[in-house]
């Protein structure tokens, strides 16, 4: 392997590796820059809702965006989030700034750290977390693992998903003549991540997307995967990078895209037969299970909602986000943080480190049941009054894991 094939290998398995002694490591680095931890407000034209984002770095590439993305409203949001597959990374449009400082653990458990926020999340250890106050405040995972079983074959893949949506997919599949076909030489790879995964991105998140780097997705991903192109009648229409975890024959989706981006293959069955026809590939190869990759815990994430059609097991992350927490607490009871968190039910933890769909509901805003939950590895859905939890009660919500 040449020497940035070596340093895609290491950068990847630093990010994404689970294993102890990447864990140990990351640990390590974890409380060394938690002296001091980062915090960053930012705002939006309105100054309606001011947001804070404090702690583990990498709640700028995944958490704050999405909560940005949201405060601009649950349509706003819906035009940004989509089912691609991939990274993204940026300010959200609508917001006008961002102000980053430090502070420190004393200050943001006394509400003194951004003080002009109206919310303030913070990403931290599981054991930090259980040191902050849990009055206005919820306990969330970092991020969440989406997983699909396979070891039961093709057959038990489709029953997984809705009768609705089985009934499409079959019918597409007859009418468009899917098949799912593998990719394995260099050509295929560069056709995927250029006329693919980079057009899609583009369209998708523009100038705030972000994803695996040429080097890291051909060396990481391509050399130890599986590329597997959806085609139509013969023709290449999208396509999925995943790479292969030989420990617990899982595979893993990475990056996907359809040809060029083009728009008219969103409001097509196109994604629906992508996803259920690798499903179906994995289980013919007999692998155990495919990681449809992580997401934000809230019910309101857009990719959630769609990967949800296919039941998957909600879990904590294998990697070192799984040991990551989200403390989230509102500061101040405005109009704006009532639609918030009435409109971004989050999936919250209980003291048995179980997880919840947890809705928020007043007089004026009933809950959002629409955004559904139902899926494996939720244990349930709470509705929780806005007005006693504003108030600082604990409104029957689990304070600790």
């Amino acid at each position: 392997m040449r020497l940035d094939g070596w340093w895609a290998e290491g950068h990847y398995v630093w990010r994404t590796g689970s294993g102890p002694l990447v864990g140990g490591a990351h640990r390590l680095v974890d409380a060394a820059g938690a002296l001091r931890p980062p915090v960053t407000v930012s705002r939006d034209a309105s100054g309606a809702l001011p947001l804070a984002y404090a702690g583990h770095p990498d709640g700028l590439t995944y958490l704050l965006p999405f909560l940005e993305e949201r405060r601009a409203g649950p349509a706003a949001a819906h035009r940004t989030e989509q089912t691609t597959a991939g990274t993204t990374v940026g300010t959200a449009a609508g917001t006008t700034g961002r102000t980053t400082g430090r502070t420190t653990w004393r200050q943001i458990a006394a509400d003194a750290a951004a003080p002009d926020a109206d919310l303030i999340a913070v990403g931290c250890s599981h054991r930090r977390a259980l040191s902050l106050p849990t009055d206005r405040a919820l306990l969330l995972p970092f991020r969440l693992s989406l997983v699909v079983p396979v070891h039961d074959g093709p057959e038990a893949v489709r029953r997984r998903v809705s009768r609705k949506d089985r009934q499409q997919y079959a019918r597409e599949r007859e009418r468009r003549a899917w098949n799912v076909v593998p990719g394995t030489a260099d050509a295929d790879f560069a056709y995927f991540y250029r006329r693919m995964h980079l057009p899609t991105m583009a369209s998708r998140h523009g100038e705030s997307a972000r994803s695996e780097s040429p080097s890291v997705a051909y060396h990481c991903l391509f050399r130890h995967g599986a590329l597997l192109f959806l085609t139509e009648a013969g023709r290449r229409v999208a396509g999925m990078l995943c790479r292969y975890e030989p420990a617990t024959r899982t595979l893993v989706i990475r990056l996907a895209g359809v040809l060029d981006g083009a728009e008219g293959h969103y409001r097509s069955p196109t994604y629906l037969g992508l996803y259920v026809g690798v499903l179906e590939w994995a289980a013919r190869q007999g692998l155990s299970a495919v990681n449809l990759s992580g997401c934000e815990p809230f019910l309101s994430k857009g990719i959630f909602q769609y990967k949800r059609k296919l039941h998957p097991r909600v879990t904590l992350p294998a990697d070192h986000f799984g040991g990551k927490r989200l403390w989230l607490r509102a500061r101040r009871d405005t109009p704006a943080l009532r639609d918030f968190l009435v409109d971004n039910p989050a999936i919250t933890l209980d003291e048995g480190g179980r997880l919840h769909a947890t809705y928020f509901h007043d007089a004026d805003r009933p809950a959002r049941t629409g955004l559904r939950w139902r899926t494996p590895g939720l244990a349930g859905q709470r509705l929780v009054d806005l007005d006693a939890f504003l108030a600082g009660a604990p409104a029957d919500l689990p304070a600790r894991v």
